[in-house]
């Protein structure tokens, strides 16, 4: 395959992915507002420290594997060895069941001993922690599947059935949410239980992305047997082999993203702990935390996921060409998925800062929209580092240079927990404090891996297109749609229209910008969503 090939799939699934994000995370940031106006700020302090152990646990027995699987299946496709791509899936998907099942066990069953001795200040944690350990198993498995289809250079199952996963568990996380509340209102615990519903949803959702996944794979299998058919080898890698490969590509993989992972589970433990030493009660500690997790990280988590689906998307093509030793294959496909990232990044950093608090009001009921949008004007930058850190960490796995992204996240965290734990004893910062530590923590990933990648593949990412163009086009577009808000909203009082239509006209300016200065190619726009139409729409208006 070609270079251009290449880069046109990877592209091409990456789009796909990236589309697919954009629209789950905006499914997801819709249905948490009623959820957040029906189990209110509390609720969402007890919610957010459940979902961030669940997601530790899920990274410790499972949520490696469709990196790991696709790696694994893609370099067993580029040398058409594919029967043991097969017994790859079959032994992954055995260990899958093992820790996913271990996981979700020792979730359920010691619910109640977390509560009493990790979380002190969120009392009622256990109820929807224990709700989530079952979603732990049935993730594990979707895992597996997911990385044998991206390891087969489709993203379209993994794409289809997040969307199906994200449309149930929205659905049933507010029907639920509604339910629990009215069902528990006179509990002590009537928050824990609003979260519980929540949490119900991510369950129910994440079975109907197993069944859709399952149901694809029934209709692919015979094309793969095909595939199976035409590999003769008779001496192919032994049993004991493969569940050797499975955990050596497996283990740095879960050790990177425990240690990112952990951040934010350290993060609340900590919080917590100096809250209490500070004298906050517990109203006020899991309002705090609500506020943090629900307003601000919700938001920037939108264009953070892009990223994510592009490194995914990355793997496969990235991984065929390093085998092949097709160094000028491996160089683009790096510096297009940087590329594709900050155009995206960078512009929602900028977008975020300066309509943080309109949007938040717009958005979420309550008087604590100023907490919050203060916590998107100085926070949102934290958007372009870890969409740098999460791309480079990706590319580094891809070329077998697993253990790096774990050191190099490892030495940010150890900084992370230390800044965190004195500006929370030893200022006034409060939650701002976790905020400043979601900024510098991926900082200092995204400058280790950067040294890392120039060090292993000899790469200098591109400087004009990439960063200079979409930096300078997006502080334009910030000045313009904040002042356009302003105006308008001072005009009219309406919020709705002043901050959609500001919105509309950044999105606008930005993309005229980019264009104009030429920061993408009509090769490279042609791989966006609907990148035809903005191309022949660019040319009609005389921008490219």
């Amino acid at each position: 395959m070609s270079s251009n090939q290449t880069n046109n799939s990877f592209l091409k699934q990456g789009s796909i992915l990236a589309l697919t994000s954009i629209v789950v995370r905006l499914i997801g940031m819709i249905y948490r507002i009623p959820l957040t106006n029906i189990i209110g700020d509390e609720g969402n302090g007890i919610y957010s420290p459940a979902f961030e152990l669940y997601s530790l646990l899920l990274i410790l027995s499972s949520n490696a594997m469709p990196m790991a699987v696709s790696k694994m299946v893609s370099e067993k496709m580029a040398v058409k060895k594919y029967k043991e791509s097969q017994r790859v899936f079959s032994v992954a998907y055995i260990f899958s069941m093992c820790t996913g099942g271990a996981a979700a066990l020792i979730l359920f069953f010691f619910a109640d001993w977390i509560e009493k001795n990790l979380y002190t200040k969120y009392t009622g944690i256990s109820i929807p922690l224990k709700i989530l350990a079952p979603t732990i198993f049935v993730v594990a498995m979707m895992g597996v599947l997911r990385g044998f289809f991206e390891g087969n250079k489709t993203m379209i199952p993994t794409a289809f059935s997040q969307l199906v996963e994200q449309i149930v568990n929205a659905i049933v996380s507010v029907v639920a949410a509604f339910y629990f509340v009215n069902l528990h209102s006179a509990s002590k615990n009537v928050s824990a239980w609003g979260a519980a519903g929540g949490t119900l949803g991510t369950c129910i959702g994440a079975v109907a992305g197993f069944i859709i996944l399952l149901l694809i794979l029934l209709l692919f299998m015979p094309m793969y047997k095909r595939k199976l058919s035409h590999d003769k080898r008779k001496n192919i890698m032994s049993k004991s082999d493969t569940v050797k490969l499975v955990f050596l590509t497996v283990t740095p993989i879960i050790l990177s993203q425990t240690v990112y992972q952990i951040s934010g589970t350290l993060d609340t433990i900590i919080f917590s702990k100096c809250m209490d030493l500070r004298g906050y009660t517990d109203f006020a500690v899991k309002t705090l935390q609500g506020i943090y997790s629900t307003k601000y990280r919700l938001l920037v988590n939108v264009p953070i996921a892009i990223s994510t689906s592009i490194a995914s998307s990355m793997i496969p093509s990235l991984v065929r060409a390093y085998i092949k030793h097709e160094k000028t294959t491996v160089k683009s496909c790096v510096n297009l998925a940087v590329k594709f990232n900050m155009i995206i990044a960078i512009p929602s950093a900028v977008g975020l800062s300066v309509l943080g608090e309109p949007i938040i009001r717009l958005l979420f009921r309550g008087s604590d929209y100023k907490i919050a949008g203060q916590m998107l004007l100085y926070g949102s930058i934290c958007i372009i580092f870890y969409a740098l850190s999460t791309v480079t960490s990706g590319i580094l796995q891809g070329i077998n240079k697993m253990t790096v992204p774990v050191f190099n996240a490892a030495i940010s965290l150890v900084i992370h927990v230390v800044l965190v734990t004195v500006l929370l004893l030893f200022t006034p910062l409060g939650a701002f404090s976790l905020v400043i530590g979601n900024v510098t923590y991926p900082i200092v990933v995204c400058i280790l891996n950067a040294f890392s990648v120039k060090k292993y593949l000899g790469i200098s990412q591109e400087l004009k297109t990439t960063f200079i163009i979409p930096f300078v086009v997006s502080i334009v577009m910030g000045i313009i749609t904040f002042g356009i808000y302003f105006i308008l909203f001072k005009l009219t009082k309406i919020l709705v229209v002043s901050v959609l239509v500001s919105i509309f006209i950044g999105i606008t300016v930005y993309f005229v910008g980019v264009l104009r200065f030429k920061a993408l190619s009509k090769a490279e726009l042609y791989e966006f969503p609907f990148g035809r139409t903005i191309y022949a729409f660019a040319v009609k208006i005389r921008i490219m």
